[in-house]
């Protein structure tokens, strides 16, 4: 019988983070969901997930932007649950615009809250996780950070980022029952990405099919999404014992797109 574990998933009340919420409560585990915000709907979310699959959830709110948030993120969850035993690196946001252009307080928020946000929260979570003999350190990178786009430099930049530093994590913990890798999806059929269709449709006068296959997936070679559940599985297998092996790497989910 699988040991439950407490796991916390930044930038998880939506998206890919909430799928890994799900994925890892149906696992039986404690899950600590995240986000900016607080209010009653984040609360209730935290509800439906343990009312769902009969463990225990609870949301705190973080704001991932800043690194002492970040690591107070850790110390709240080890106060409600005792210690943490996996981490999975979410929280992301995006920015599209030439070099030249781009704001640079929108840069230092891209770069704080995808890489910077991951140093602080894996760097508090460490110490529990070698006390107690096990860990998993999960990042969601991207195909962006195995590879470029134009426009997308704060991203890009941040994406590779945690890459590095998740073969640096797995370099500290390889003789500790500690594993970090990352996962690098290509795109996800997500809440945001749907939102941005009737532009995008509007844009280039196509319908939903051509857009999604000629603009949205014209780089990923499978014209198919990936979906939150299969991210959320792949996380789970590499919190099994069956990965205990696996560390320092990346596992593309992406339709073959860094295959090109």
């Amino acid at each position: 019988m699988q040991k439950t574990r407490t796991a916390v998933i930044t930038g998880s009340t939506s998206g890919i983070g909430l799928g890994v919420a799900h994925a890892l409560a149906a696992e039986g585990h404690n899950v600590v969901i995240n986000s900016y915000t607080d209010n009653d709907a984040d609360h209730a979310l935290a509800e439906e997930i343990s009312a769902k699959h009969g463990n225990r959830t609870v949301y705190i709110q973080a704001d991932m932007s800043k690194g002492e948030a970040a690591r107070a993120l850790i110390g709240k969850a080890a106060e409600a649950f005792g210690h943490v035993d996996i981490l999975v690196n979410n929280a992301g946001i995006q920015h599209v615009a030439a070099i030249e252009e781009f704001p640079v307080e929108t840069w230092d928020r891209v770069i704080a809250i995808n890489m910077n946000s991951a140093f602080h929260t894996t760097a508090a979570a460490l110490p529990m996780m070698r006390e107690h003999k096990w860990g998993r350190v999960v990042n969601i990178a991207s195909a962006h950070g195995l590879t470029a786009s134009p426009f997308k430099s704060a991203y890009v930049t941040a994406k590779h980022g945690v890459v590095g530093m998740t073969k640096v994590v797995a370099l500290e913990t390889a003789e500790a029952p500690i594993t970090c890798n990352a996962i690098c999806p290509g795109y996800v059929l997500t809440p945001l990405v749907e939102a941005q269709l009737p532009d995008t449709m509007e844009k280039y006068g196509m319908d939903r099919e051509t857009v999604v296959r000629e603009v949205l997936l014209e780089r990923q070679p499978s014209k198919q999404f990936a979906t939150v559940e299969q991210i959320g599985g792949t996380v789970v297998f590499l919190c099994s014992d069956h990965a205990e092996q696996i560390t320092g790497t990346t596992i593309s989910v992406d339709g073959g797109w860094t295959a090109l």
